[in-house]
């Protein structure tokens, strides 16, 4: 581990900056790639539509996304050679301390991040984008406004500043934060029926859940649980009893609101 710190310390920054785009950008088609293989192996339980053929801007909006999370990337690297990021290299159970208070901080801190780009006078020109793909594929998760992507950038950049967690722990979360956001735009559900019926396991999100999310806007704003959407109401109350249904409309209850916003910005796609 030393000589990457010594590599963070000393590299120039064009260097770096450019380390970081091809960094993101292989997490884009690793990312993708996986998703796509997961969605064939899982192709017989399918919770949304199938995905409409690929857009130009798609790709446009997730290319722009890996270019965003290298200069967030970049700005972690600046504030760190300033001090205002710290991490530690210790390892142990401490790392899995760490995990869970990433995980935490992050889950609520996203959760208020999406509710708000919700909020009628934000969605139009913050989060509406994402949402013109009702029938998510595995590219849906990197397909966000630049505005969208630096918020969520800068929220990470702000629990790093203010919790000195592990590197092998911040690490660890990134891995699990790109994987868990890939699992919710599969469209199909690899986890089994037993999932929501088994204690502690059933308040952690699922494909089934984000999926149910870009079909009916008013509920289920978590990222990686449930915990939030249970304590502020936005749980759909049927959630457990449609898990690993195919859901192809949006539910009859969905807001008037939410119903207008999906209509809006998805009418160039349907």
């Amino acid at each position: 581990m030393d000589p990457v710190i010594e590599w963070l310390r000393t590299v120039p920054l064009w260097q770096a900056a450019l380390v970081f785009l091809a960094k993101n950008v292989l997490v884009l088609g690793v990312a993708v790639a996986l998703g796509e293989w997961l969605r064939r192996r899982f192709a017989h339980r399918r919770v949304a539509p199938e995905a409409l053929p690929l857009q130009r801007e798609e790709w446009v909006l997730a290319t722009g996304c890996a270019v965003l999370n290298s200069v967030v990337t970049f700005a972690g690297l600046l504030l760190w050679r300033e001090g205002l990021i710290r991490f530690r290299l210790d390892g142990g159970p401490r790392v899995l301390v760490d995990i869970l208070v990433l995980v935490g901080v992050m889950d609520l801190g996203m959760y208020l991040l999406h509710r708000t780009a919700h909020l009628p006078w934000l969605y139009g020109w913050l989060h509406a984008p994402h949402h013109r793909y009702e029938r998510a594929r595995p590219l849906t998760l990197f397909v966000l406004s630049p505005l969208e992507v630096l918020g969520f950038g800068g929220l990470w950049l702000a629990v790093c500043m203010a919790y000195e967690a592990s590197w092998a722990a911040m690490l660890l979360y990134l891995v699990f934060n790109t994987l868990w956001g890939l699992l919710g735009h599969l469209g199909v559900e690899p986890f089994p029926d037993g999932w929501v019926r088994w204690p502690g396991l059933r308040a952690v999100a699922t494909t089934t859940f984000h999926a149910r999310h870009h079909l009916d806007q008013a509920h289920h704003y978590g990222f990686y649980t449930l915990v939030w959407d249970r304590l502020f109401g936005t749980l759909a109350p049927d959630y457990e009893a449609s898990f690993g249904r195919s859901q192809v409309q949006p539910p009859a209850h969905t807001s008037a609101s939410s119903s207008s916003s999906s209509r809006s910005t998805s009418a160039s796609v349907l």
